[in-house]
């Protein structure tokens, strides 16, 4: 049997996949199982963008296009980041990469060094971790807390910055506490980072899902200084539905950028090329279909909360952004429940999973471990049932 690199070795499976994977045989088996794992738009991606990739697939492109992109799409990018954050950049600056998070990795390769260290505020989403670990460097971690909506303090974060750490990740909209930072908040955050020059990996995924008023800043914004070590991770997953269409991004300063493109000549070459003709038309083209999933995300997010603080020993919060609920579970941890005990979220989870057909992530794979993540991009009779589900299960 070969020898295994000690990379592979390392690195922790993905929980909300393995949860994903497992509710999705169940599903094959015939069970009618609640998915609140999920992390995608249950909606399906607008007519308009099918139909550019149709009309691409016609017009015979289908070739490699530049490892970093198709030239429109970049300069597509360039516009959007102009007219929504204010910020900007040349297409080459832009690298296209076949989704955000080959995007981040792509980011991690060219910054971190084995000994380099990484910061990243606690609860984190699950796949930022492990990828620093593949880059050789280590992950820091910087707790948060619950009632002060799972934002860092700047004091606990300055505390953690020593002469090794290289980078910082910043995740606002948050996957998975739905918490936005404010413009206050990413200033001083900024400051810091400017002090100790630390770059920022700042994942904007879910700048589009907003509630209550929130608004979405990209620290980039707040100055030349922090834009040249910042670092914007974007891509079309969860504003436009297009998960499965695999296009994400980054605008960096081109010193980054250069290396990232050229790391990704090597890697994968250039992303899918169809799928880069149909994200120029989803940066271009009518914007109403995000005011619509917007306005029913908001609409599941009211009830998913009611719900989860209506049943005992469950509360949570109500997030800003992005489209997930993170349950405090602490107060079931030692309750029994049909004779098996409650020991903490990895075993709560999977007794919903298995007990009442619910999928939900234990919030420890997100280093959150008295919480569990539920997502609410499903259908309000989803949320209705499965909450009921749970509600029963923990009754019983």
């Amino acid at each position: 049997m070969p020898k295994l690199a000690e990379r592979a070795l390392n690195i922790t499976p993905s929980v909300t996949l393995s949860i994903d994977s497992k509710a999705k045989q169940m599903v094959a088996q015939g069970i009618k199982v609640v998915n609140f794992g999920v992390g995608e738009p249950d909606f399906n991606t607008p007519e308009n963008i099918c139909y550019a990739a149709i009309k691409a697939i016609h017009a015979g492109h289908t070739r490699y296009t530049p490892a970093s992109g198709t030239q429109d799409l970049r300069q597509a990018i360039c516009d959007k980041l102009k007219t929504d954050n204010g910020l900007e950049y040349t297409p080459a600056q832009i690298v296209v990469s076949n989704g955000a998070k080959h995007s981040i990795y792509n980011t991690l390769l060219a910054l971190c060094d084995k000994g380099d260290e990484v910061i990243i505020p606690a609860p984190y989403w699950v796949s930022y971790p492990e990828m620093v670990k593949m880059t050789g460097a280590t992950p820091v971690f910087v707790e948060t807390r619950e009632e002060e909506d799972f934002k860092v303090r700047i004091d606990e974060l300055r505390a953690a910055v020593t002469p090794k750490t290289k980078a910082l990740f910043l995740n606002s909209p948050s996957n998975p506490t739905g918490m936005v930072y404010s413009r206050a908040e990413l200033q001083a955050i900024a400051d810091l980072c400017v002090e100790f020059q630390i770059n920022v990996i700042s994942d904007e995924i879910y700048e589009k899902l907003l509630y209550d008023g929130a608004e979405h800043i990209s620290i980039a914004s707040l100055g030349a200084e922090i834009k040249d070590l910042t670092i914007v991770i974007n891509g079309m997953s969860k504003a436009y539905a297009m998960t499965g269409w695999r296009i994400g991004y980054t605008a960096s300063n081109k010193e980054v950028a250069t290396a990232m493109a050229s790391l990704q000549s090597h890697a994968t070459s250039n992303p899918n090329s169809i799928a880069q003709f149909a994200s120029v038309e989803a940066l271009r083209g009518p914007q109403e279909t995000i005011t619509m999933m917007v306005a029913e995300f908001a609409r599941r997010r009211l009830r998913m909360v009611e719900l989860i603080n209506n049943i005992p020993g469950l509360s949570c919060r109500m997030p800003k952004g992005a489209f997930y609920v993170m349950a405090n579970v602490s107060q079931l941890f030692g309750k029994s429940i049909g004779g098996e005990v409650i020991t903490d979220d990895l075993k709560l989870s999977s007794f919903l999973l298995e007990k009442a057909q619910v999928a939900t992530v234990p919030g420890s794979g997100f280093g959150a471990g008295n919480f569990i993540r539920l997502s609410y991009a499903t259908s309000m009779e989803n949320i209705e049932e499965g909450l009921k589900r749970i509600a029963d299960f923990l009754n019983s």
